[in-house]
């Protein structure tokens, strides 16, 4: 969502919903969909369900991510040929048809980018760099901040000449053949890249809000299975556990852990807290810290988590 909203990043919080509600409200009003998840199926169905369903939204999201990041590249890299210095943008969009000598027989018309410091070199000694160059043929066509795109004519067979001279005087002459036919395929090629994309925008923002809410719902729903789970694994049957949501501010998060601790060491005495990143071998804690009670950590602000 925010590769996709890049200029409207601003709205990416509001389109991020869990059954038309905010993530917090959602999460903090959760209810079990019997629905989407019966539960007179098992606990391994149930969780087979989910997994087909996150894994089917994952496949298509690839496929769909691929196809407009690659209609978006390319219509990038063809907006790229626009931009930048004078020796490397295209500059078919700067030059005219009556800027060139066509259908010569011995005539050319050259482009050569000249640093705005060097005009002076460069009027003073184009008509001299080689032989057969036509005077007073040179014409500034464009300049951007350091440079400027100015035009030559000369006989063909003084190019090489006349390039090898123009580089020793820093002088830089652009490969560039002028083609209509060329040059309106690449201006089609872009408007047609343009429309796709813009065509490809509304559907594709449309499905990220859909399957992001399908996605956010199954996790929520995995983590109320994770507790309950938990539960009968710690403490045994009959189920007898309530699961609670805290959302202490920052700067109080130790201190909850503490009172936590003191009100439920007796559930597990042997419990002290592990810290995730130790190695103990034998115990996979799935990066989560260990405690007493069943813990885990949901995150709302998925922007900032990212």
């Amino acid at each position: 969502m925010d590769d996709v909203l890049e200029d409207s990043r601003d709205k990416v919080q509001e389109n991020l919903l869990a059954n038309g509600v905010d993530l917090v409200t959602y999460v903090t009003r959760f209810q079990w969909d019997m629905a989407k998840y019966p539960i007179k199926q098992s606990l391994k169905n149930i969780s087979e369900i989910m997994s087909k369903q996150v894994s089917q939204i994952d496949n298509d999201l690839k496929a769909r991510a691929s196809a407009y990041n690659s209609l978006k590249g390319n219509l990038q890299s063809l907006e790229r040929k626009n931009v930048g210095s004078l020796l490397t943008r295209s500059v078919a969009d700067i030059v005219k048809k009556n800027d060139f000598v066509l259908d010569s027989e011995y005539l050319t018309t050259l482009l050569v980018v000249i640093p705005k410091t060097s005009y002076p070199d460069w009027q003073k000694t184009y008509e001299t760099l080689s032989e057969m160059v036509v005077p007073r043929s040179t014409k500034l066509l464009f300049e951007d901040q350091d440079s400027g795109l100015f035009s030559v004519t000369l006989f063909r067979k003084a190019i090489d000449d006349f390039k090898h001279k123009a580089r020793e005087n820093k002088f830089m002459v652009r490969d560039f053949q002028y083609n209509e036919e060329e040059m309106k395929a690449d201006k089609e090629e872009m408007t047609r890249l343009s429309t796709d994309k813009k065509k490809q925008f509304g559907p594709l923002v449309r499905w990220l809000k859909v399957n992001f809410s399908e996605a956010f719902i199954a996790w929520i729903h995995i983590k109320a299975l994770r507790v309950f789970t938990e539960s009968v694994l710690r403490y045994g049957l009959p189920v007898n556990f309530q699961a609670m949501l805290l959302q202490p501010i920052k700067k109080n998060v130790k201190k909850l852990r503490e009172v936590l601790q003191d009100l439920y060491k007796h559930l597990d005495s042997n419990a002290t807290v592990i810290d995730a990143s130790m190695d103990i071998p034998g115990l996979n804690l799935s990066q989560q810290e260990y405690y007493p009670y069943a813990y885990y950590k949901t995150d709302c602000n998925l922007l900032d988590f990212k």
